[in-house]
């Protein structure tokens, strides 16, 4: 495939050494290019896809970008494709907006959730209950990266519920780290939040409920490729189009990554290769 290089520059990062000989095929097979949002379940999810690929002899190049830009960098063929599509709601407007300039493969993980989550020792059970407690939470919601399909749904939460609350923006990361702190001081905090995440494995948490629904019911998170990729190289869409798992599965990964300087794609290499049982199901022959 005669591909342009990535555009998106001071953003990619180049795959190194794959997890096998396999991976000295990779000139011949070409290099596909995936990007992701720096969430916890994507970061997951990709690298273990590159991994994925690495082993069936491709290179690989990561970017990491805002949800919109993500979306965006597949429709303008930047990237070749995501493993990061939330529908049909959270992504809905992105996908409105590209929905004929790429390939939706379905989902690669079903049972998804979204909402605003609090520690299980919150008085609060209800995004109807906020106002009563918006003392307790400082007046704030604590969100995550502003470009977030979830910020959009939570600030039409703060709208359809009047709550005195504040949606600030920050990262994922930023996040966790504010619930951490809290939790560890035994204090109230109300975070945007997702299943599957590693955060409901590390604290005792709940979802308030939504009572207006808001946030939609359970979702999936789609595979997604640019127009063309399948003529281009039809053995990698292949992979991607056969990638799924669970929750649970994509949960291991991400405990993972939580681990003290732990490396995101040396985990993803670890897991690949403990599960090849399920890995080889994403391996047609035609790869």
């Amino acid at each position: 495939m005669n591909k342009q290089p990535m555009r998106l520059a001071g953003l990619t990062l180049i795959a190194g050494a794959g997890l096998t000989a396999a991976t000295a095929q990779a000139a011949d097979k070409g290099t596909v290019h995936l990007a992701y949002v720096e969430w916890a379940s994507e970061v997951a999810s990709t690298n273990v896809m590159r991994t994925v690929l690495e082993q069936a002899g491709y290179e690989v190049e990561l970017t990491s970008l805002s949800a919109a830009a993500m979306w965006q960098s597949v429709a303008s063929g930047d990237a070749d494709g995501i493993v990061a599509g939330w529908l049909p709601t959270t992504h809905a407007d992105y996908l409105e907006r590209v929905g004929d300039q790429v390939d939706d493969l379905g989902p690669n993980l079903e049972g998804t959730k979204l909402g605003l989550v609090v520690p299980a020792y919150s008085d609060a059970d209800s995004i109807a209950d906020l106002n009563e407690h918006a003392d307790d939470f400082n007046g704030k919601l604590t969100g995550i990266d502003p470009g977030a399909g979830i910020m959009s749904l939570t600030e039409k939460v703060v709208e359809e519920y009047d709550l005195d609350l504040d949606l600030q923006s920050g990262s994922g990361a930023t996040m966790t780290a504010a619930l951490q702190s809290a939790i560890n001081n035994q204090e109230d905090i109300a975070v945007t939040g997702w299943t599957p995440h590693w955060m409901f494995a590390r604290w005792d948490l709940k979802y308030l409920e939504d009572p207006k629904n808001v946030y939609g019911g359970a979702e999936q998170i789609h595979t997604i490729v640019r127009d063309g990729f399948e003529d281009d190289m039809p053995g990698a869409y292949a992979i991607l189009d056969a990638f799924e798992w669970t929750p649970e599965a994509m949960g291991e990964v991400m405990l993972m990554n939580q681990e003290e300087d732990s490396d995101p794609y040396a985990n993803a290499k670890q897991w690949v290769e403990e599960n090849q049982d399920l890995v080889q199901e994403w391996l047609p022959e035609a790869s």
